[in-house]
């Protein structure tokens, strides 16, 4: 297949379980040989989490506490695409250091586009909670403390509904920016593609294996989930192993391309 530009796309592959199952060993093995990598961006990814949360906290805003950690997953294909480039120098034998990997990844100029996409999705996702909660709480609707805030929501009417519709809302904006990004970031950092036709990739990707993606995606869900309880401190670990499995999973979706055609960095 051509695009318009005169490239060749990407081509994409047909995956299963299995595969889903392989990367996450791989991403494991990664980890394992290069951790503090993995540790360190889990760390920058955890500390983000428990900064804005302290920060809602302080401003009085602690009701926005959960969806807020909710939509914090949401950036986190963006925070892991360090995690892409230590996979990718760990499978062709070459040095990896801090240094290397940041410059790779500040070098793909089409990286700050989908991570534009991404925060963009993020920020839609925050203005419709307020929303919500002044259609659903009132218009003026403020609360003391996040307790407060959950007897409101658990113990009335307006707040059930608030709480179906919002995790209705939060579950479309997910499988949408799911279906752009779940092969965008790696293929940016990979190839020399522009972000639009990364993220159309990455919905052929899921329009090719939609039940083994789905079945990835809600893992990735479950799993970030456990991970932000014990305030964020699980993502250490959970981050990089996801991230690392997500590089492994698109060398499974995306076909290698020519010899000839690889780009040298």
């Amino acid at each position: 297949m051509t695009s318009i530009s005169g490239r060749t796309d990407p081509v994409v592959r047909r995956i299963g379980a299995a595969d889903i199952a392989d990367a996450l060993a791989a991403g494991f093995r990664d980890f394992r040989a290069a951790p503090r990598y993995g540790l360190a961006f889990g760390a920058i990814y955890a500390c983000g989490g428990i900064a804005i949360i302290a920060c809602v906290t302080a401003l009085g805003l602690s009701y926005l506490a959960y969806p807020l950690a909710a939509g914090f997953a949401l950036i986190g294909p963006f925070v892991a695409a360090g995690l892409y480039e230590v996979s990718r120098r760990l499978e062709q034998g070459r040095p990896l250091s801090f240094g290397a990997v940041w410059q790779t990844v500040k070098s793909r100029g089409e990286i700050g586009w989908m991570a534009f996409v991404t925060l963009f999705v993020f920020v839609i996702w925050m203005y419709q909670v307020r929303l919500l909660i002044a259609l659903f709480l009132g218009l003026n609707a403020s609360f003391t403390s996040f307790n407060e805030f959950v007897a409101v929501v658990l113990g009335t009417r307006e707040g059930l509904l608030f709480l179906l519709i919002g995790h209705l809302d939060g579950l479309v904006l997910s499988l949408m920016l799911f279906s752009l990004s779940v092969v965008s970031f790696p293929l940016l950092l990979d190839r020399d593609v522009d972000c639009v036709t990364a993220m159309i990739t990455s919905v052929r990707a899921v329009t090719t294996s939609p039940l083994p993606l789905l079945g990835w995606a809600v893992l990735v869900v479950v799993v970030l989930v456990v991970s932000v309880l014990p305030t964020f401190l699980g993502l250490l670990v959970t981050l990089p192993v996801l991230g690392h499995a997500t590089w492994h999973l698109y060398r499974r979706i995306v076909a290698p391309q020519d010899a000839t055609a690889i780009r040298a960095v």
